[in-house]
């Protein structure tokens, strides 16, 4: 399967970040994380699984352990397996992250 112009399928929600599920495979799983301004996915771990962050559009500010970093478009970014991270949108843009994780969600496969 081939998702054209992945960045062009996201979704903003005005009260919390908007989620898209891209594609999903047995082994790994690709979805956007989509933020307006001030909007921010709080610190947590994945247990498990590895998570790759690639930033489609915007800039913001990633937490991975305790590292906070500037990201912007192009900037590619690893939370390992049980590593605390986070995502800010400080704004004024909306920013576009796509996420991958290894192996997917439960609820992705």
């Amino acid at each position: 399967m081939i998702v054209r112009s992945a960045a062009s399928r996201a979704e903003f929600r005005p009260g919390k970040m908007g989620k898209v599920n891209l594609l999903a495979g047995a082994n790994v799983f690709a979805g956007l994380n989509c933020f307006e301004p001030g909007q921010k996915h709080s610190l947590h771990t994945h247990p498990g699984q590895d998570k790759l962050y690639y930033v489609l559009q915007g800039e913001g500010e990633v937490t991975v352990g305790a590292a906070v970093e500037r990201i912007a478009p192009g900037d590619l970014v690893l939370a390992k397996s049980g590593e605390p991270h986070a995502l800010f949108n400080p704004g004024p843009e909306r920013l576009v992250v796509m996420a991958v994780m290894a192996p997917p969600p439960p609820k992705a496969r």
